[in-house]
C-alpha cells in the first residue's frame, strides 16, 4: 500500500472514529446498560443465591443516608446498606443492588411470573446450562417444574430458579449439553 493510501485509509478511520463518537455523545443516556435494584428479605441469604447459586460478583457497597432515602422517596427515611453485585466486568457489565430495610416489605404474589404486575423475573443468559445447573445444585436450589425445559427448536434450554424471596430467575442456555 502506498504513502496515499495510507493516509486515506487513516482518515477515513478518524472520519468514522469521529461520527462513532459524536453520536454515542448525543445519546440522552450515560449508559445502555440498565442496574436493578432488589429488595430483600435477608441480605445475607440474597448474598449467597445471587454469587454462589447464580454467579454474580460482589463488587461492593454503599450507605444511603436517611436524609437520601426520604428526599428522593425511596423510603420514610431510613439509612439503606445496599451490595453490589454484577456479571462480568466493565462499564456494560449487568448490576444488581441488594438492600434489606430496617421493616419488613410486603412480598408480592409470587405463585407464577404471571400472578402479579410489575418487574416479575430476570432473565440471565448462560453459556453451559448444565454447568449453571451444576451451580445451583451445589447451591441447594432446586429447579421449578420439570426444568430445564427445551424450547422448540430443541437448542435453547429455559431453567426458572426462584431466589430467597421467592422472585423468578430464569437461566437461558444452550440445550445440547444436557
Amino acid at each position: 500500500m502506498n504513502a496515499a493510501m495510507k493516509i486515506r485509509s487513516a482518515f477515513l478511520l478518524l472520519f468514522a472514529a469521529l461520527i462513532h463518537t459524536a453520536s454515542a455523545d448525543e445519546s440522552e443516556f450515560a449508559s445502555k446498560t440498565i442496574d436493578l435494584g432488589i429488595v430483600v428479605g435477608d441480605l445475607e441469604k440474597s448474598l449467597k443465591f445471587y454469587t454462589e447459586a447464580v454467579g454474580f460478583q460482589l463488587k461492593g457497597e454503599f450507605t444511603a443516608g436517611v436524609d437520601l432515602t426520604r428526599d428522593s422517596g425511596l423510603s420514610a427515611g431510613e439509612e439503606l446498606v445496599i451490595k453490589t453485585l454484577t456479571l462480568g466486568d466493565g462499564p456494560g457489565a449487568t448490576t444488581i443492588k441488594l438492600m434489606q430495610p430496617d421493616q419488613p416489605a410486603k412480598a408480592t404474589d409470587q405463585k407464577y411470573i404471571t400472578s402479579s404486575l410489575g418487574f416479575s423475573y430476570l432473565t440471565i443468559r448462560v453459556t453451559s446450562t448444565k454447568t449453571a445447573l451444576t451451580r445451583l445444585k451445589q447451591a441447594g436450589v432446586k429447579v421449578l417444574a420439570k426444568g430445564p425445559a427445551v424450547l422448540p427448536g430443541n437448542k435453547i434450554a429455559l431453567t426458572v430458579v426462584k431466589d430467597p424471596d421467592g422472585n423468578f430467575v430464569e437461566l437461558v442456555g444452550p440445550a445440547d449439553h444436557l
